[in-house]
């Protein structure tokens, strides 16, 4: 049996793609995922399978656009994957507050060469891509310039507070 950390892309955002998520815990415990539990309202959820990854991610993305009516892109980290990224770290130097820390999730590694003058950071590391927004993301210099790449792959970001706290829920 695997943990893995289930990152959905895009629900709870504003009005759009709305998922309870008690809703959501009860239909992955129905259909047959153990220690099922949720963090947050933004779509960040724990639970042990014997599919592996490859087979899971389909899987749950079906089984969620039957339930809810619209596609939600899935994105899994197993236990070990977690406990690498909280450990790699790499900007963890610099990056001092949580909130403005990111990791972007994605299906397929993706190597960046995005140049942005100011105090942004980033480093990729195989699916993962540390970012460090010391002025926060919505007026990120970074974050703009990763917002121009055309066609980019299935991703999600998490901040690292709930990174952490992820890792933290896997044990």
């Amino acid at each position: 049996m695997t943990r893995y950390a289930v990152l959905l892309r895009g629900i709870n955002v504003g009005h759009n793609h709305r998922i309870a998520m008690a809703d959501l815990r009860a239909a992955l415990t129905d259909a047959g995922y153990g220690n099922v539990a949720t963090l947050l309202q933004s779509g960040n959820v724990v639970l042990d399978s014997d599919r592996p990854a490859a087979e899971l991610r389909p899987e749950l993305e079906r089984l969620l656009a039957d339930r809810y009516g619209f596609d939600v892109p899935v994105m899994l980290r197993s236990r070990d994957d977690l406990a690498r990224i909280v450990a790699h770290n790499p900007l963890g130097g610099i990056a001092t507050d949580g909130s403005r820390y990111f990791v972007s999730f994605a299906e397929v590694a993706t190597p960046l060469d995005v140049t942005v003058d100011s105090a942004d950071r980033y480093v990729t590391d195989g699916l993962e891509t540390y970012l460090w927004c010391p002025d926060g993301m919505r007026d990120s210099p970074l974050m703009k310039a990763l917002g121009r790449i055309k066609n980019p792959p299935p991703s999600t970001m998490r901040n690292w507070n709930t990174v952490v706290k992820l890792h933290a829920m896997m044990d």
